[in-house]
């Protein structure tokens, strides 16, 4: 199933609570069984259960792709060795004074976009560590682009308010279909709501049957 609708703590913001790749994901350590197995199917990747500085909100804090995670500074050793070692992926942590590395980075395989102004340091951390072209933008004029759209390797679906420059300027970095939509019956912040991967898109329970079909399509799951 390419798309499903699911909660965690009674909250339709499933993105602020996991996050995921093309080959594993990861999620809090007290989501109940059954979702775990809706969450899992529907991404097609192993799952594993982290904490980041003992939080839950590993949506918000984490960062990374196929090839690598990045975490931030409140991550503590224990919790660093614990994801590398399950997920088989190299992790390494960003010590500057910002940690919502997922609001702040909107990344895939290839590409990766940051806020303008970024810290160089962080900058070159993705591009070497994920091995990723790095470029600066913005999405509905915010340079969170991280938390104002979803990415994976097979399309993009961002922010509403997204202006037609940056909607070419994000199709001429990603170099994959681009399109609009909100989450959870109008909600433009799509990352805080959604957890997807290129195989398919776990979205919170309030999201609308024309937003799943509009993010069901952008994100290249319909045939």
């Amino acid at each position: 199933m390419p798309i499903t609708r699911l909660s965690l703590y009674g909250n339709p913001n499933i993105g602020a609570f996991t996050f995921a790749t093309d080959k594993f994901a990861l999620i809090p350590p007290d989501m109940p069984p059954g979702t775990v197995e809706d969450f899992s199917s529907t991404l097609g990747v192993p799952t594993f259960r982290a904490t980041v500085g003992g939080s839950v909100l590993l949506g918000i804090f984490l960062t990374g792709n196929s090839r690598g995670v990045i975490v931030p500074n409140i991550a503590n050793e224990e919790e660093i060795s614990f994801i590398e070692r399950e997920v088989k992926v190299p992790v390494v942590q960003y010590n500057g004074k910002k940690n919502a590395l997922g609001n702040m980075i909107l990344v895939n395989d290839r590409v990766a976009m940051v806020g303008s102004g970024m810290d160089p340091i962080l900058k070159t951390l993705i591009a070497g560590h994920l091995e990723v072209k790095v470029h600066e933008g913005s999405i509905a004029t915010l340079s969170m682009p991280g938390v104002c759209a979803v990415i994976n390797n097979r399309g993009l679906v961002a922010h509403p308010l997204t202006s037609e420059e940056e909607m070419a300027r994000l199709g001429e970095l990603f170099n994959i279909p681009i399109d609009v939509s909100t989450i959870n019956c109008g909600f433009p912040y799509l990352r805080v709501g959604m957890t997807a991967n290129s195989n398919g898109a776990v979205v919170g329970e309030e999201t609308t049957g024309p937003e799943m079909a509009r993010i069901e399509s952008s994100l290249g799951f319909m045939e």
